[in-house]
């Protein structure tokens, strides 16, 4: 064999080691995401779109969380990460606060930790949101307002009291109709729904019954709306109470058809679970997550520093939805 063989032979040999070192170590990686729930259509498909990832990346990714919204049980979860040494954990707390504590021991472990609608995060690498939190309130208030004729009574609810985005989304509306709709007053503090559409389905009825000039609904869980609208529709309401919320199409379509959920305002999961593991895998290369960095994902390609904190970050990716578009969004 000529020297120019040897040569080539030896080049072969050389890439197949660097492709086999490199295929390695992209399968020693493991990225987990801690979710607030399983078995609901928001994080299904969140799931989708870090199956994607992993496929795209040949990357261990996936999903994980418990089938009710338990704070306690989201700890105890990332807290066999951590034993387990992955390699990153991004994580949608149902408690920011606790879930913080939990992030720390992560840290001391050596282990990356983004986190997703968690804006007040202290402990995490960085924390990634689709949008600034009192805008998308203030946004919410805007079409809520309009469709309440600029006066009335409503209600706010949240998934649980301690979630710190959506009681920053209601905070939002809040402040948008004491400054910009002086008819407009919201009736008791967010009501919790615990994630649960049964939940708001059974506090709605409570609710018109006690304000039966309730005329606005504002719901941040996923399931929120589909339980408010669910009560509004079997009292017949359709046509006198507004019900606008955080969802998406796929848990709302039919009660958006029939008029009893007016507006669904939402980002995509699936692209949100995406900007979380590049984050971690920007983190893992050594590289700093920045004001007006591009995560290459759809809404977080140029992605802002939060004004309260700077490990939090917002895209640009919010969706507004009602009968008329809602077959555009196959989520």
């Amino acid at each position: 064999m000529n020297n120019k063989k040897w040569i080539a032979v030896g080049a072969a040999f050389a890439l197949l080691l660097t492709t086999g070192t490199a295929t390695s170590q992209a399968a020693k990686k493991r990225y987990v995401v801690s979710v607030k729930l399983i078995g609901v259509g928001w994080f299904d498909n969140m799931d989708k779109g870090i199956k994607s990832w992993a496929k795209k990346n040949k990357i261990d990714a996936s999903m994980t969380g418990a089938t009710d919204a338990s704070a306690e049980k989201q700890a105890k979860m990332v807290e066999d990460l951590i034993a387990q040494k992955v390699t990153g954990i991004g994580i949608v707390p149902n408690d920011v606060a606790s879930i913080d504590g939990v992030i720390k021991k992560a840290k001391k472990a050596g282990i990356k930790v983004v986190t997703h609608e968690a804006g007040g995060i202290k402990n995490a690498d960085a924390n990634i949101e689709a949008f600034e939190n009192a805008a998308y309130g203030a946004v919410m208030m805007d079409n809520l307002a309009a469709c309440m004729g600029n006066s009335g009574k409503y209600v706010a609810f949240v998934g649980t009291l301690t979630n710190g985005s959506h009681n920053e989304w209601v905070a939002g509306a809040y402040e948008q109709a004491k400054s910009k709709y002086p008819n407009i007053t919201r009736v008791e503090d967010p009501i919790e729904s615990k994630e649960d559409a049964d939940v708001a389905y059974n506090k709605t009825k409570e609710l018109l019954k006690k304000y039966p000039d309730l005329t606005g609904f504002e719901g941040s869980s996923a399931n929120d709306v589909v339980g408010i609208g669910r009560a509004v529709e079997e009292l017949g309401l359709n046509d006198k109470v507004c019900v606008m919320g955080t969802s998406i199409p796929s848990m709302t379509n039919k009660l958006l058809q029939t008029g009893a959920i007016d507006k669904i305002f939402f980002w995509d999961s699936a692209l949100a679970g995406k900007a979380m593991l590049n984050m971690l895998e920007l983190l893992n290369k050594g590289k700093k997550i920045k004001d007006g960095m591009n995560l290459k994902v759809k809404g977080y390609k140029k992605i802002t520093v939060s004004k309260t904190n700077p490990k939090s970050f917002n895209g640009a990716a919010w969706v507004i939805v009602d009968k008329n578009n809602a077959s555009k969004y196959n989520i």
